[in-house]
């Protein structure tokens, strides 16, 4: 098995060259995000950083709203580990964190290793806060979602099945995933991070409505 910063280099490569041409927000600065929030939460909560590292780096690789013909068998995570020699220990335990990150309404679960937590509460922070904003008018714009209905209700208590099935306007998205967030996280350094960009999101929807109606 190779070195921990070359397995770091070759996994954001492969990652690359997969996540290739997305404009939806599940680009490599995504990825590279992910990678340092969560070594650094793994730092604060004695997480593995090598199991920490590569589940960050591959858990994209397989995610249903980028490769849905992977994304039950994580085929995409498991080639690149079984290529660069990762010892059957380490790969059940990359998957497994990989396996338990992902939203699904209802159906989220507390990943069951710290290591889990760490990546979990990484990919979250970035979808909340300036960079979580962006990314989700950006994923909005790329699937032809239509930015604001007053007429469209958000749907609360969302199961994974209707969670995944439901097309929700990019303003809607905000009740429906973005601002529960903030009470979803697993680390205390994450709860910290959060709650400031929490605080973000709620500004920003202030402002949109105000300037929505006319106010400002």
């Amino acid at each position: 098995m190779a070195t921990e910063e070359r397995l770091f280099d070759a996994a954001l490569a492969y990652v690359t060259d997969l996540l290739a041409g997305d404009c939806g927000g599940h680009d490599r600065f995504h990825t590279l995000r992910v990678f340092h929030t969560a070594l650094r939460l793994a730092r604060e909560e004695g997480a593995d950083p090598l199991i920490t590292g590569l589940a960050a780096l591959l858990h994209d690789a397989d995610d249903r709203k980028l490769s849905p013909g992977t994304s039950e068998s994580l085929s995409n995570a498991r080639r690149f580990l079984a290529e660069q020699g990762v010892d059957r220990a380490k790969t059940a335990a990359v998957l497994t964190a990989i396996r338990e990150v992902s939203f699904r309404g209802t159906d989220s679960v507390v990943p069951s290793t710290v290591e889990g937590k760490c990546v979990q509460d990484a990919d979250r922070l970035d979808a909340i806060g300036a960079i979580g904003i962006a990314r989700a008018f950006a994923y909005g714009g790329a699937h032809h979602r239509v930015m604001h209905d007053p007429a469209v209700p958000p749907r609360r208590d969302m199961d994974a099945a209707a969670y995944y099935a439901h097309e929700a306007t990019t303003v809607n998205h905000f009740y429906e995933k973005l601002l529960l967030l903030k009470d979803l996280m697993n680390t205390e350094t994450g709860r910290r991070i959060a709650a400031e960009r929490d605080r973000c999101l709620r500004d920003f929807l202030a402002e949109f409505y105000a300037e929505w109606d006319g106010e400002r």
